[in-house]
């Protein structure tokens, strides 16, 4: 049986965490459900008006403007990510390539390298843009990823805006950005996300 805060709580995490009013709605939906069941009406048929949680949260969403994030702030974003990436596996590779039969550890280094560092800023994109819409390069220049409705991204979405790394298509991609109306690459349109400002 679904609880009040179950109930909340599901709303709540369709809606990316840096939105500002989340804490205002939750308030809202907790008085509402409480005031009605107050005056005798069942949980079930209070949470049964209030509807589907997906679309009442879409409903909060679509009051909240979105504004796309610049290109330059994109870029900025993914320098810092790189960087981040970079501080952390150049160590590792170079640890690692020591581990190769001697003579073999420029190739290790370079093979761990570039393997490496791919399949890190990889996940390290999808995992942090499907936990919390932002990676540390995104935070920084208050940017964030969203679905077109504003609502939080799912790891099928995270996977497929990382399409272009895997497949070596990423500057032909982000190409579309300079030339779309909401400033999104492809594979944002065919993930149906997007990048908005904080």
């Amino acid at each position: 049986m679904t609880t009040a805060d179950d109930y909340v709580n599901t709303v709540l995490d369709m809606m990316p965490r840096t939105m500002p009013s989340r804490a205002q709605i939750a308030a809202e939906l907790r008085s509402h459900i409480a005031e009605r069941l107050a005056h005798g009406h069942p949980l079930d048929d209070v949470l049964r008006q209030l509807g589907d949680p997906a679309k009442l949260a879409d409903s909060y969403l679509s009051a909240e403007p979105l504004v796309s994030a610049p290109f330059g702030s994109r870029v900025l974003a993914k320098v810092v990510d790189a960087i981040a990436v970079l501080v952390v596996m150049c160590p590792t590779a170079w640890f690692l390539s020591r581990l190769a039969p001697e003579g073999f550890e420029p190739v290790a280094f370079m093979f761990i390298g570039v393997v490496g560092t791919s399949i890190m800023f990889g996940l390290y994109t999808m995992t942090l843009e499907y936990r919390h819409g932002q990676t540390m390069g995104k935070r920084l220049q208050r940017i964030r990823v969203v679905s077109e409705s504003g609502a939080r991204i799912s790891v099928g979405q995270a996977v497929v805006r990382q399409l272009p790394m895997i497949l070596q298509v990423f500057w032909i991609d982000a190409m579309f950005a300079l030339f779309t109306d909401r400033r999104q690459r492809a594979f944002e349109m065919l993930s149906k996300t997007r990048v908005v400002r904080v």
